[in-house]
């Protein structure tokens, strides 16, 4: 019998209440501001995330995770996120939520 189930013997009106535990984030968040560019390649738009200087196994989980909530297609090359489409203020969005300061370049 441990400590919870003493207390909840000792008193059967009270409820218990469950302090919720912080989440650690899972990637390494930068003090300096993630650029957020928008560029035209062959005429098709694209997004680029770019100034990340964390591991590339860190923005690789990143890059999965914009790609999947805003089923999209991109990749990742040369230290930067491409995805397909004007997707700026999403993408902006998703990063303040995980607690990254994010800057908007150009247009």
């Amino acid at each position: 019998m441990d400590l919870q189930d003493q207390l909840k013997n000792l008193f059967p009106d009270h409820q218990f209440e469950e302090k919720p535990k912080e989440e650690k984030p899972d990637i390494w968040l930068q003090d300096d501001p993630i650029l957020c560019k928008y560029e035209k390649r062959k005429g098709k738009p694209i997004t680029i995330i770019d100034g990340y200087n964390g591991a590339t196994s860190d923005f690789k989980k990143l890059a999965k995770e914009i790609k999947t909530k805003l089923s999209v297609g991109g990749s990742f090359k040369n230290d930067s996120i491409i995805i397909q489409g004007d997707y700026r203020d999403k993408i902006m969005e998703i990063l303040k939520e995980k607690g990254f300061n994010v800057k908007r370049v150009g247009g």
